[in-house]
């Protein structure tokens, strides 16, 4: 196999690696750390201290749902300096009233 035959299927392996893990429903620890970008060690904590949503069907390994990682993840929006803006705006309106 040349260099350029095993470039290609390495590129090909990592594709198929990332469509596979953007489809499936459920993530292993490894695999939910990768798809969030965080460390695994983050994630354990995270599980450890019933923070984030996570599956132990046999007692000791750990799964995640996509849908609810995602979930988790948009939790907690940041708001822009656009909406403080429009905030605090009704807030002085109100207060004129």
């Amino acid at each position: 196999m040349s260099i350029e035959q095993e470039i290609l299927k390495e590129i090909a392996d990592m594709v198929a690696g990332d469509t596979l893990l953007a489809t499936k429903e459920v993530l292993t620890l490894d695999e939910a750390a990768q798809y969030m970008g965080i460390k695994k060690s983050y994630l354990y904590k995270l599980t450890m201290r019933r923070e984030i949503p996570h599956y132990k069907p046999m007692g000791k390994m750990c799964y995640f749902k996509r849908t609810e990682l995602e979930e988790w993840l948009t939790n907690n929006p940041v708001a822009t300096a656009e909406v403080i803006a429009d905030r605090a705006d009704k807030i002085l309106m109100n207060r004129k009233h």
